[in-house]
């Protein structure tokens, strides 16, 4: 059988897309899988060999999380996809029926001759006509996010008549958003994203009231913000943040709007409805800090976001307009770059804490020490011994035998390097007979984190002379070559 391996796995599955294997059954294929490629051991199985929670199996696109994987026959020709978390979505961010009067209360008024106008695609059609237009006038919906997925979501609902947009977000607009957030421009750069997005809102449609809320998100503030609206949009890039939006929508009663996105992989789903699952339904908790990587570490294609956004978009009139079959009980899956659009079924957990039959999660809780700080680009202590980029290039140029061990992909040495010896992370355990234990070794990545692993992993290995570089080549283009790109 076939098991069809996520994009943020593939680097431990011998960078395969699928990978074939024998087994009676879901736990014999697993095993083999892991016996094929042992890195992803630690990835799909805890310390007690069961199945992180953060992992999901489907069988031929059948949820199978609550059978048990011995009992779960498999076929020649069935296929097992291997279904993750993934948190990307705007970088740098906060960190059904009528809708629009639940929260709004008073019923909207008429569209103005402009507004017709405006609109008049959408009156034309049955669907929507002018009860549903003057219902989309009448919907609150925010935003969490004004960066990759809230950049098409905001727009397409600006420009669809909805009548209040709240945004959420405490993020600038920096050059490497660009690429994909294209509610930003270039002359943009440096402003607050809120200010930015909400002049191209304003310009695209200036019957539309936009409510800023320029604040990280969180539970502290959360159901107060929430308590406006009626459907609530989620474009994060970061677990915390998703727990916390899929909790504050479950105790509020909202809708919840999901998008995710990594390199060129997306889901899409509706949570938090009455009858429908939950986040926490689909994912009971989150990966463990640093495993799973954000988009500032493996990236994302441009494109995505507004593909995924759109979806988004989609969803949240569909629900204003009570129209439609909303992704209530079913997550989209999006593969870009073989443009395949599939359909998983989700199930309502009865035993979920936060929307089961009896909750335990009843007020909001510390999303950061729930799922721990994670990501490349945050900081994160090390217990590794380090040095300083100053002391290493002070060090080079004396002539002295230092090996400087980049651990880092081979694109991302093609954008900037220090001539260091390339072994991917991934790679190391199989390529460190190509170090000499002998020598001072020093190693970098990006911005550290990686490096300390290597460090780690070289020091259980025997080696006692390797030093992480505080800051890795970030540091390097800061401190030291400001000549050098920074990604």
């Amino acid at each position: 059988m076939k098991i069809a391996i996520p994009t943020p796995l593939r680097p431990y599955a011998g960078k395969n897309a699928t990978v074939e294997v024998h087994g009676a059954n879901v736990a014999d294929a697993l095993q083999a899988l892991v016996a094929l490629h042992p890195e992803l051991r630690k990835h799909l199985f805890n310390d007690e060999g069961k199945l992180r929670a953060f992992i999901n199996i489907y069988v031929n696109d059948e949820d199978i999380r609550y059978l048990k994987q011995e009992d779960t026959a498999v076929a020649e020709g069935d296929t097992l996809s291997i279904i993750p978390s993934i948190a990307g979505g705007s970088a740098g961010s906060a960190a059904v029926g009528a809708a629009g009067a639940q929260a709004g209360g008073a019923k909207p008024a008429g569209l103005s001759k402009e507004e017709v106008l405006r609109y008049s695609r959408h009156l034309i059609m049955p669907e929507v006509a002018m009860e549903g237009q003057l219902k989309l006038k009448a919907a609150r919906v925010l935003c969490i996010g004004a960066g990759g997925l809230g950049s098409p979501l905001a727009l397409y609902l600006a420009a669809a008549g909805v009548g209040t947009l709240g945004l959420v977000d405490f993020d600038v607009v920096d050059y490497t958003n660009l690429q994909r957030q294209i509610i930003h421009t270039t002359t943009d750069v440096g402003r607050p994203k809120l200010d930015s997005a909400a002049e191209k809102l304003h310009a695209i449609n200036p019957f539309v009231e936009i409510q800023k809320f320029e604040t990280a998100l969180s539970s502290a503030n959360a159901l107060d913000i929430f308590k406006n609206f009626d459907i609530i949009a989620d474009g994060t890039d970061n677990f915390p943040t998703r727990y916390l939006v899929n909790d504050a929508c479950v105790m509020s009663g909202k809708p919840n709007v999901y998008a995710s996105i990594f390199r060129f992989e997306g889901q899409a789903s509706v949570f938090a409805t009455k009858d429908g699952p939950c986040y926490r339904c689909l994912y009971p908790e989150p990966p463990p800090p640093g495993l799973v990587p954000s988009c500032a570490e493996g990236g994302v294609l441009g494109i995505l976001p507004g593909l995924l956004g759109v979806v988004q978009a989609t969803e949240v009139i569909k629900l204003i307009l009570g129209s439609g079959e909303p992704l209530v009980g079913r997550l989209l899956l999006v593969d870009s770059l073989a443009m395949r659009f599939r359909e998983l079924k989700l199930r309502k957990n009865p035993e979920c804490p936060v929307c089961g039959k009896h909750p335990t999660v009843t007020k909001l809780i510390d999303y950061e020490q729930f799922c721990g700080i994670r990501g490349e680009e945050s900081a994160m202590p090390s217990q590794s011994p380090e040095m300083q980029v100053e002391e290493l290039k002070q060090r080079l140029d004396a002539g002295e035998d230092i090996f400087v061990l980049d651990v880092r992909e081979p694109h991302e040495y093609q954008i900037c390097n220090i001539k260091g010896h390339l072994i991917p992370l991934g790679d190391l355990p199989r390529r460190v007979s190509e170090l000499d234990s002998s020598r001072d070794i020093v190693a970098h990545c990006r911005s550290g984190k990686r490096s300390a692993e290597a460090v780690e992993f070289l020091q259980k290995a025997g080696f006692t002379k390797v030093r992480n570089l505080a800051g890795g080549i970030l540091a390097w283009a800061d401190r030291v070559d400001p000549t050098m790109p920074k990604y």
